[in-house]
């Protein structure tokens, strides 16, 4: 049977969700989302702009895409909450990842406003994902605040330093009864794996794909790698154990 990822309403196949940055043209991001398989895209509202024809981001990103307009730039709930209506506003739909980030050196989520926001917007009816740093409390405050699911950082965000936060994230995993979704910081295939592998319900990542030397190839990668790591987790992945175990007997066969 299918493994679907069942998530604000959509049925959904694919469990790599891709962003729309640091690409060196719009024009590849058709192409890298056919490579990749994703089903959601990432699209910051501040580089929307409906008058620019051809040259608006939003012309470039395929109509079967779910859109995840970010919330880019806000340092505080009430922006947020502000450029997610925006965003409603102009049709990008009611999907909505909250970032809001007051740190300019690392880029880290503020979590208290994180909630705050994803109050607010859930309310209203919006499907909240809100980007935060691995915390389990601040993760519990956000499933009671309606949020539809949690994305912590494996690392500051386009740093490609990879899951740094493991075993963070591994609790969120283990506690949290709505779906985790590693966001920021993979930059390698084998790392998507690795957070599928834990249990993750989905990753998302965009300069991992965006800087790659060939962004078609990376994303193919991602895709199988994705998949690769769903595949072990729900297969079972054998224990772990200290002392060395014998696939055959040890016994000689000779006596």
């Amino acid at each position: 049977m299918h493994d679907f990822f069942r998530l604000g309403g959509k049925e959904l196949s694919s469990r790599l969700f891709i962003g729309t940055g640091k690409y060196s043209r719009n024009s590849l991001i058709p192409e890298v989302v056919a490579s990749s398989g994703a089903e959601v895209i990432t699209v910051a509202l501040r580089r929307v702009d409906p008058e620019a024809g051809q040259d608006n981001i939003i012309s470039h990103i395929p109509s079967t895409m779910t859109l995840l307009p970010n919330t880019s730039g806000a340092r505080t709930a009430e922006e947020a909450v502000r450029i997610a209506r925006l965003a409603r506003a102009a049709g990008l739909g009611n999907w909505v990842k909250i970032e809001v980030i007051n740190d300019q050196k690392y880029l880290l989520p503020d979590n208290p406003e994180t909630v705050r926001a994803t109050e607010m917007l859930a309310a209203e009816g919006f499907v909240v994902l809100p980007y935060m740093s691995p915390d389990l409390s601040t993760a519990v405050r956000l499933r009671d605040a309606g949020a539809a699911a949690v994305m912590p950082l494996g690392s500051p965000i386009g740093t490609n330093r990879g899951l740094r936060t493991k075993e963070l994230i591994g609790i969120l995993i283990e506690e949290m009864n709505i779906p985790v979704i590693v966001d920021a910081g993979i930059g390698r295939p084998s790392e998507a794996a690795e957070a599928m592998e834990m249990g993750a319900a989905a990753v998302l990542l965009n300069t991992a794909i965006a800087t790659a030397r060939d962004p078609l190839g990376m994303a193919a990668a991602f895709r199988d790698a994705v998949r690769a790591g769903r595949q072990a987790y729900l297969s079972g992945l054998g224990p772990v154990v200290e002392t060395a175990v014998a696939s055959s007997p040890l016994t000689g066969f000779l006596e």
